[in-house]
């Protein structure tokens, strides 16, 4: 037996980038096909609401991470339409999006969750929409669809001036 990971879950690892090795590592993935580049990615950090008790009010732990898509050249630009349609009101003019992420009483767990929420909208960004297939409909439905169609001019038609005042 060989040390090397199963197949398929080399993305899988590679995938995961702790939050505090962002900052050292070149890349952080999004898919196989597309990354981001750390100098993309900017932090700030504020006071948070929620759980922490009177820690909350003394110790800045939420997190808010702005990503610039508009400066971002390893995305093309079909992917970053689509994840500027996909960020709603998190897009600024500016062309930024911005996480806010204040659910842990962290700023590690705040950090990491921020940097996977951006990773989640850039995978579904990325995603390639299912084209449809056109269908044919049924000869029952098209039976179904002339039979009302009859009905209702049948109904018209009794509409029509009647005869009793000539």
């Amino acid at each position: 037996m060989s040390s090397d990971p199963k197949p398929g879950r080399e993305s899988e690892v590679a995938d995961n980038v702790e939050p505090s090795d962002w900052r050292q590592s070149r890349k952080i993935p999004i898919n196989d096909r597309f990354f981001i580049l750390p100098d993309t990615l900017s932090e700030d950090f504020i006071r948070a609401s929620g759980p922490g008790g009177q820690n909350v009010n003394k110790v800045s732990t939420a997190v808010q991470l702005r990503f610039d898509l508009s400066d971002c050249q390893t995305l093309p630009a079909d992917v970053k339409s689509k994840a500027a349609r996909l960020a709603g009101s998190r897009l600024t003019q500016r062309g930024e999006i911005i996480f806010q992420a204040d659910r842990f009483r962290t700023r590690e767990r705040n950090r990491a969750d921020a940097l996977d929420r951006l990773v989640q909208l850039l995978r579904k960004a990325c995603e390639k929409p299912k084209p449809r297939k056109a269908t044919k409909p049924t000869l029952g439905s098209k039976k179904r669809r002339l039979a009302t169609k009859k009905q209702r001019g049948a109904v018209k038609k009794l509409r029509g001036k009647s005869g009793v005042y000539d």
